[in-house]
């Protein structure tokens, strides 16, 4: 997958959370900047899983604090 669609999905997924369309910055932290409670974080991986096919980890979410790392462990 290119990085472009990559980045254009893991937008929309970050929309599916709630998030406001203009606060999705790469350097958006998901506590600090979009207020991100449990229930935010279950939708937003829930989302991750399905839309990309993937299954995440405990040390890989453990790992996510902006936007920016999503992005990073799906070029991975």
């Amino acid at each position: 997958m290119s990085d472009r669609i990559l980045r254009k999905t893991l937008y929309r997924v970050l929309r599916k959370t709630g998030v406001p369309r203009n606060n999705i910055e790469l350097t958006a932290s998901f506590s600090d900047d979009l207020n991100f409670d449990h229930i935010d974080w279950a939708i937003f991986l829930y989302h991750m899983e399905v839309h990309f096919n993937i299954a995440l980890d405990e040390n890989q979410v453990a790992g996510l604090a902006k936007i920016e790392d999503s992005l990073r462990l799906l070029q991975d």
